[in-house]
């Protein structure tokens, strides 16, 4: 089955397409494929892929490389993936309509091919097709195509997720985009900006001026919109602001400080913790009245609230015990069930999409570490430790967690897969912290 997806500047639509499908009727209906991905296995063994370049057909030839090179960079940051060096390549792709020849792949042990072209239409859009091939089997897999006018590299990342979730079975995450607070300037007056970039690192642009000091940007889980806390020349405040038309509205005016809100799953709410007296409490938003309901009252040190993906729960930090330490309760308050012992502080719990981890941050023995809990507290395993890594956030598929480490001349982002083995860092522009994940785009 071949299918055709356009992309528009807000949204993408699937249709199938006649033309396309003739053409492609030479090529068997797929059986079920042997090529796969265990992902769930603690040491998964990257697949080895064969990427070559895209033909360009009436087009670009270095975009169609670029585009094949983003797919390849995508699958082998993932760590899931092996692509094989094209040095090694037996077979020169030269028709996207033949089927490859797969005993020229066998031989260079490649287990899944890609292969692809970019056609330029008359109307001069562009026309980007690819297959995925088990080479073993020696059928095809998948086969799509995308149109746009001129945003090749969502193309190239949407091409990437498809691969992902056909051969690992989980959805992918590399068309998303994350938001961050960039930091310039010198150490004792660093300017703070949001910005915002794509999951790899590109297309990297700032969102907010940098004439106020600004803090914990949350993506809603429904829709292109951030929360984030600012401080001007008035009290701390917590703001909405539209990643598409800029517009921002302040959520309401507390007194006292505000700290870590966060979006519920539906969308509709906003957790966060409000200072009063020296303790601080956990609140709840509703953004359509504007009704705000208080979820703890200990006394404490109550912050960092974040809910399970079906709202039913929310996870926090607090000092109620005598240190900071990860508890748990229901959504609407009550009583709160501590679920971290290890030694040292836990902070920055954060639920995974998936349901099944919370990610934290733990100090202990003079070093931060990004670790990863079962809700009941069980099976706590650290994935990488350093000199100050903080403000764990996941991938929409819950494989994956961006962080933030500062080693002392300023903070830069990595990311880390939930086995702890895939760890790099992800180009900015200068320094940056607090990162947050979106969800897929639309």
């Amino acid at each position: 089955m071949f299918l055709a997806i356009r992309l528009t500047k807000t949204a993408l639509w699937i249709a199938a397409m006649a033309a396309a499908i003739a053409a492609f009727a030479l090529v068997a209906a797929p059986a079920r494929a042997q090529v796969s991905i265990d992902i769930n296995q603690g040491n998964v063994q990257p697949l080895p892929i064969a990427i070559p370049d895209f033909l360009a057909n009436g087009g670009d030839p270095q975009l169609a490389r670029d585009i094949a090179g983003v797919i390849t960079a995508d699958l082998k940051n993932s760590g899931l993936f092996a692509p094989v060096d094209k040095k090694a390549f037996i077979e020169k792709i030269s028709s996207f309509d033949a089927p490859p020849r797969f005993g020229d792949w066998r031989i260079i042990n490649a287990q899944a091919l890609v292969t692809g072209q970019v056609v330029r239409g008359p109307d001069g859009r562009m026309s980007t097709q690819f297959r995925l091939w088990d080479v073993f089997q020696g059928n095809q897999l998948e086969g799509q195509q995308f149109v746009t006018d001129k945003n090749w590299r969502r193309v190239a990342h949407l091409i990437a997720d498809m691969i992902y979730e056909r051969l690992t079975g989980e959805k992918g995450y590399f068309d998303t985009r994350v938001v961050y607070v960039s930091e310039t300037g010198a150490k004792d007056k660093r300017v703070k900006r949001l910005a915002i970039m794509d999951q790899d690192g590109f297309n990297n642009r700032f969102i907010t001026s940098g004439s106020e000091l600004v803090l914990t940007p949350r993506f809603s889980p429904t829709s292109q919109e951030i929360t984030y806390m600012s401080f001007g020349n008035e009290d701390p405040r917590v703001y909405l602001l539209n990643i598409e038309t800029g517009q921002r509205e302040a959520v309401g005016n507390f007194p006292g400080m505000t700290f870590s809100p966060r979006f519920s799953p539906d969308g509709q709410k906003v957790a966060m913790s409000l200072e009063q007296g020296g303790n601080s409490s956990i609140y709840a938003m509703d953004l359509r009245s504007r009704a705000t309901t208080k979820l703890t009252d200990s006394g404490a040190i109550d912050t960092a609230p974040s809910y399970s993906p079906d709202g039913a729960r929310i996870v926090f930090e607090s000092d109620r015990g005598g240190n900071q330490q990860i508890y748990v309760m229901g959504a609407g308050g009550g009583g709160a069930q501590r679920i971290s012992f290890g030694e040292g502080r836990y902070s920055t719990p954060v639920w995974s999409p998936r349901g099944d981890l919370i990610a934290f941050t733990k100090q202990a023995g003079g070093q931060f570490s990004i670790g990863v809990m079962r809700p009941d507290g069980s099976g706590e395993r650290i994935l990488t430790s350093g000199f100050h890594n903080e403000g764990p956030t996941w991938a929409p598929n819950g494989r994956v967690l961006m962080f933030f480490r500062d080693t002392g001349g300023g903070p830069k982002i990595y990311s880390i897969d939930i086995t702890g083995r895939n760890e790099r860092q992800i180009p900015t522009q200068g320094f940056a912290s607090d990162p947050a994940w979106s969800p897929p785009l639309n």
